[in-house]
């Protein structure tokens, strides 16, 4: 089995939102972290909005959010929402120019396979995914004043000896 980037971009999303569900997020902040293009990340969240798994809000202050609890979001529904083609062979798709379609039983050996594989995710949640050690990774304070900070791998700064941030959030919603 296999998914594209796309839908594993989605998978990325989804987690760093659960990770950081006390505040809103941007896709600046997400692009960096993942290091994915921000204008392609962006395509993938205005499908998650659409697709009711991210709630956007726009202007000053705005980011992102889950739409509802990561409980109640399966990854089985969210591959298939994602997925623009699940044809594993030519011959799920409907025609086939395959001379063996009508007497092949590959086609229905590689359709329980497909089932098994999106059975297996749908008996998984958002929340089955988030674990201890993803929240420390990817789950960014929120300081006194309620402003983003971002947690990334410092540097030594050559000659003084001190960390400083790789990267800054900047406050672009959306």
């Amino acid at each position: 089995m296999h998914i594209t980037l796309h839908t594993d971009y989605a998978l990325r999303v989804l987690i760093y939102l659960g990770a950081n569900e006390h505040r809103l997020a941007t896709i600046q902040e997400i692009s960096g972290r993942f290091e994915v293009s921000r204008s392609h990340l962006m395509k993938i969240v205005n499908q998650l909005i659409r697709n009711g798994y991210v709630e956007g809000l726009r202007g000053k202050g705005g980011g992102l959010r889950l739409a509802r609890p990561a409980a109640r979001i399966g990854i089985g529904q969210v591959v298939r929402d994602m997925e623009s083609d699940l044809a594993l062979v030519e011959c799920f798709a409907g025609e086939s120019r395959c001379l063996l379609t009508g007497s092949c039983r590959l086609r229905a050996v590689l359709g329980n396979a497909l089932d098994a594989f999106l059975g297996s995710l749908d008996r998984q949640t958002l929340a089955d995914l988030l674990s201890p050690q993803q929240h420390e990774i990817l789950r960014v304070p929120v300081d006194a004043i309620g402003n983003r900070r971002a947690m990334r791998p410092t540097t030594a700064v050559a000659g003084g000896g001190e960390n400083r941030p790789e990267n800054t959030v900047d406050r672009d919603p959306v």
